[in-house]
Formats: C-alpha cells, sequence, structure tokens
C-alpha cells in the first residue's frame, strides 16, 4: 500500500481539481426506478442542495427534501422557492413528520449517517403499501471484490473529472460541500441487515464507492 500512496496523493490532488459528484451520476439511475414503479409523491432523505429533487419532481406530483444541515438546506430552499409541488423540510430523517406515508422514498450517500437496522425498519414503514424505496449507499471496503471495484473507480474518476469539469476549481461546488462520514458498514453487512428488516429487497455493487438497494413494499 505505501509504494501506491504517492500515486494515490497525486490523483487526489488532480481529482480536487476537476471535481464530480458520484451521487449526481446515479440520479438518472434513481429517477427511472421511481418512475417505473408509478409513485406520485416521493420523500428524498437528506437532499443536499436538491439536485435529485429538480430531476424528480418534473415526473411525480409532490416531492419533499429532508435536510439536515442548515446551510445546505438554506440553499435547496431558495432553489425551490418558486417551484410548485417540491418542498424542503430542514430536519433529518428521525425528526420527519412521523404518520406521514410515502409511494417512493430516495436515499443517496445518507443511509451510512443513520443507525442502519432502525433506519431500515423506519423506511419500510413510511411506505405506502406498493411504495418503493430507493438507496444509493456507502459501504466499507471488505475482500477482493470491494478491492476490484475500487480500483477500477480510482482509475476511471480522474477521468470523467476532467471531462465533467475539464476547467479546474478552486474549491468543490455547493453541492458536493455538505458533511461527510466514513461508512461503517460493509457490503455484507448491509445485504444481511436488508434480509431481516426488507425481505426481497436487491442490493448491488456499484462502481465510485457506492451500492444500490431497491424494495418493493407488499401492496
Amino acid at each position: 500500500m505505501s509504494s501506491l500512496t504517492p500515486l494515490i496523493t497525486r490523483l487526489d490532488r488532480f481529482n480536487q481539481r476537476h471535481p464530480w459528484s458520484h451521487n449526481d451520476l446515479y440520479a438518472p439511475w434513481v429517477v427511472r426506478r421511481v418512475t417505473a414503479s408509478g409513485a406520485r409523491e416521493v420523500l428524498d432523505v437528506g437532499c443536499g442542495t436538491g439536485n435529485l429533487l429538480a430531476r424528480l419532481h418534473r415526473r411525480v406530483d409532490w416531492a419533499e427534501g429532508l435536510e439536515p444541515d442548515p446551510g445546505t438546506a438554506a440553499l435547496a430552499q431558495a432553489r425551490f422557492a418558486r417551484t410548485p409541488g417540491v418542498t424542503i423540510n430542514p430536519v433529518g430523517f428521525a425528526d420527519r413528520a412521523p404518520h406521514r406515508r410515502w409511494d417512493a422514498i430516495t436515499l443517496v450517500a445518507v443511509l451510512h449517517h443513520l443507525p442502519l437496522e432502525p433506519t431500515l425498519r423506519e423506511l419500510r414503514a413510511s411506505l405506502n403499501p406498493g411504495g418503493r424505496l430507493v438507496v444509493v449507499g456507502c459501504h466499507r471496503d471488505e475482500g477482493p471484490a470491494d478491492q476490484l471495484a475500487g480500483l477500477v473507480s480510482l482509475l476511471l474518476n480522474p477521468l470523467i473529472g476532467l471531462v465533467k469539469h475539464p476547467v479546474p476549481a478552486a474549491e468543490p461546488p455547493p453541492h458536493m460541500r455538505a458533511p461527510t462520514a466514513e461508512p461503517p458498514e460493509t457490503l455484507a453487512r448491509i445485504r444481511a441487515a436488508a434480509d431481516r428488516e426488507l425481505p426481497g429487497a436487491r442490493v448491488r455493487r456499484r462502481l465510485f464507492w457506492r451500492h444500490t438497494l431497491v424494495y418493493d413494499h407488499p401492496a
């Protein structure tokens, strides 16, 4: 690992000059999963500045974003102040309206900030019958499969950054400044929790240090 440290350091500096959002890369996939379920009312947990909401609201009747970080929530509120059918609630998932149910719930790079099993249980309870949960999550690397996916992601990351953000940046864009945290759970641990709390959920390893989870609540 020590022999790779100089290369990783140089790649990290390059990536900082050419930033792009791994979460935004998966936004079209999330929207397709939501619209395929027929959802009309959607909750986006940890909505950030609202990039996913901007896509979702064109495909559903009502979209609500929860964002506990005050500065990030203020940016999202200003962004959608004149957008019908979109509301931003500056709270976390634990402080949501407790009896509200949704046709679809989305979380992108949010689940690892929350207690895993209790949150999965509460997400299931927050879905309408026939509702869909769509997660793009982060997990802690473990084993050869994660190492291979990480290596491919490490090599692709600067190439995509150069295409998406060819002009070097002095700082990350606003939607990439929200608080971050290292994921505590491995993908195996997340799969096991999903098997218990979300029977039938589909969990897949993805590139760029992400995984996806789709769960359909019984009608």
